[in-house]
């Protein structure tokens, strides 16, 4: 990932605990190989999550990655509209303000 996406404090985390970076590395890797999703249905479903769970850098980072693994920014402004009916109008709507912050620096 381009390093200029990466926050300050995601940095000083790989630097000060660099076995747990290493550790959280291999899990991510682990879980992406675990089952049957492609690369570009994986960060859709990735996306979807950090949207419901409201986590503003996840979502920003998964949607680039979305679009990196061939989604297109319809998709991915889908994904974030179909958390209306699950998560509620106010994170559906956060979302889409950090799935269009990533759509703008693409």
């Amino acid at each position: 990932m381009d390093a200029e996406h990466l926050p300050d404090v995601y940095l000083d985390f790989r630097e000060d605990f660099p076995t747990v970076a290493v550790a959280l590395d291999t899990l991510g890797q682990a879980t992406d190989k675990a089952g049957p999703l492609d690369e570009r249905t994986a960060r859709l479903v990735k996306l979807g999550l950090a949207i419901g769970a409201a986590s503003q850098g996840a979502a920003r980072s998964n949607a680039r990655k979305a679009l990196a693994a061939g989604a297109s920014p319809e998709e991915v402004r889908h994904v974030a509209l179909l958390a209306i009916a699950t998560c509620g109008f106010p994170t559906a709507i956060a979302g889409l303000s950090w799935v269009h912050d990533a759509l703008a620096k693409e």
